[in-house]
């Protein structure tokens, strides 16, 4: 954009940088201590007491070195109050030292990139209690209506470190997954990330071994224990059959068994919209949790009572939205959009919200009908505040606005609208879940890669809509069939075509113009831009 666009980015940047520390650029940065060295794989034990509502286990982090380097230090993050003690390496280690919530791995040695080495971190404490998962995120301790322990943690905002020693950033996922063994009390089941791959009994504990073969964001790693119940089936998808696996408490299996027929028709809508189910391998799997939801991969959590909508309530205020259940939709929404193409920061969360939103309005078109579905997402409008810009600030584990979800939304269907293609957009997306497959990305990627594959200069509206808190205005008189319009309320140079609903085409800027309508009936404008609309006099 142009350079007084750019230089009130960086002022603002500049602004809010100032309220952020130290602590704040360790989690969010690929540091000094992150930029040498690769996660290969996580092999983890974990086992909640749940009477102490603690947690102790294992996490044996293997790696490879990516550049040669002397003496290197490495950041594994832990968040306090828990502890940890290193109690296996392949490495001759200097030592390790505390600093708040990172743990620094001194060594003496010279690595050569490519090297592969591992270390063996036993962790154990009281971790942060969640407040009001998963939003504010930690481990969440409950009873279900039966008063059996029912115990799970939220943490994409948190981080995975709120309990595991982990490279605890978006853009390090390790490559070859992880292994996960959840150790339960006898009468409890443990479920976790992926495929169960083995199940013992000694004494008076279980062990539940599950395995995921892909990569996985480290905010998808999650156990929950729970007196838990299994039921499967099997989707004839686009790479073949896909697994799918439901764990749910036992007193609720009729109601899910009812509930979960929504989950074959969805897989329809957003393999027909995006491609292929990301996880193949790993299976699909829906988890009743003690809270309402999340998208961990391969692990949705479920938590929304068996109810169409949002807890019973239709987010959009249409009605639309109580044809569905939303936390079943969104959430696996986020396996192709948060878990499958990844934000490699935090900033750019709206690549995981703004797209996943966008597939309910997608799911419906397909369950329902077109109308019904362009009548959910301007429905959702009125929950945007237009309070601060979409994108947060980079390297410090900052988010932008919760608009992220449905403005985000609403700039896709917008998108979707000057393009005019239906087929060119869905392959767009499919494009996407293809091209980025199981990689992590930057905002800038996929505005590129959006406006490449479309063959339109899509900049000034990622820059209108995801940098700024205006919404374009379109100032407009009409006299007989002569209609005059202008933008307002927009970034410099922005221009973003605009289809009435006769078909005809204008393409207004900031300046003043004038054209011949096909007739002199009042002019209707297409309530699918996310647009604002003023007419003069």
């Amino acid at each position: 954009m142009k350079k007084s666009f750019s230089l009130l980015i960086l002022a603002s940047a500049a602004l809010s940088a100032q309220n952020f520390s130290k602590q704040d650029t360790l989690k969010g940065s690929d540091t000094m201590y992150r930029n040498f060295w690769d996660v290969k794989k996580y092999e983890i034990s974990v086992e909640p007491n749940i009477q102490n509502k603690s947690v102790s286990g294992t996490n044996k982090i293997t790696f490879e070195i990516t550049k040669d380097i002397k003496n290197p230090v490495f950041q594994i993050d832990l968040q306090q109050p828990m502890q940890y003690k290193i109690i296996d390496s392949d490495e001759k280690l200097c030592s390790s030292r505390r600093d708040g919530d990172f743990i620094f791995i001194e060594t003496k040695k010279e690595y050569k990139k490519g090297d592969t080495h591992s270390f063996t971190i036993q962790y154990y404490g009281n971790p942060t209690i969640a407040k009001n998962a998963p939003w504010d995120g930690g481990w969440v301790f409950k009873q279900d209506d039966n008063g059996n322990p029912f115990v799970s943690v939220a943490q994409e905002g948190i981080g995975t470190s709120v309990w595991l020693p982990v490279k605890d950033i978006w853009s390090d996922e390790p490559d070859h997954g992880i292994v996960m063994k959840i150790i339960t009390p006898k009468d409890l089941v443990g479920v976790g990330n992926g495929r169960l791959i083995a199940q013992t009994s000694e004494k008076n504990k279980n062990t539940f071994t599950w395995e995921v073969k892909n990569p996985i964001n480290a905010y998808s790693i999650v156990p929950s224990i729970g007196k838990y119940v299994n039921f499967k089936e099997t989707y004839d998808g686009e790479k073949g059959k896909l697994d799918l696996d439901y764990w749910v408490l036992d007193y609720n299996l009729d109601k899910a068994k009812k509930q979960f027929t929504q989950v074959k028709p969805m897989m329809k809508a957003f393999e027909y919209w995006f491609g292929p189910y990301p996880f193949y391998e790993d299976a699909y799997k829906l988890v009743e949790t003690p809270y309402l939801g999340m998208e961990h991969q391969s692990n949705v959590a479920y938590g929304n009572k068996y109810k169409n909508g949002y807890l019973g309530r239709d987010l959009s205020g249409t009605g639309v939205g109580l044809n569905w259940d939303f936390i079943i939709i969104h959430e696996t929404g986020h396996e192709w959009f948060a878990n499958n193409i990844t934000a490699k920061d935090q900033a750019d969360m709206w690549v995981h919200e703004g797209f996943t939103s966008y597939s309910e309005t997608l799911f419906t078109e397909n369950y329902m009908d077109k109308n019904s579905a362009e009548k959910y997402v301007q429905g959702i409008r009125h929950n945007i505040k237009n309070d601060i810009p979409i994108i947060g600030q980079y390297g410090v584990r900052n988010e932008g606005s919760g608009d992220m979800y449905y403005k985000g939304a609403n700039m896709l269907h917008t998108i979707r609208q000057v393009i005019n293609d239906d087929e060119k957009f869905r392959q767009i997306l499919r494009g996407l879940n293809k091209d980025f497959y199981h990689q992590t990305v930057t905002t800038q990627q996929v505005e590129n890669y959006i406006s490449q594959k479309s063959g339109i200069d899509f900049s000034p509206v990622f820059n209108q809509y995801l940098r700024t808190t205006k919404i374009p205005v379109l100032e407009y008189s009409q006299k007989g069939n002569a209609l005059k319009f202008r933008y307002s309320n927009v970034i410099e140079k922005f221009s973003m075509p605009l289809r009435l609903k006769s078909n005809q085409l204008l393409n207004p800027t900031s300046a003043w113009q004038t054209v011949t309508l096909k007739d002199a009936n009042p002019v209707e404008f297409d309530a699918n831009y996310y647009v604002n609309y003023l007419q003069l006099n």
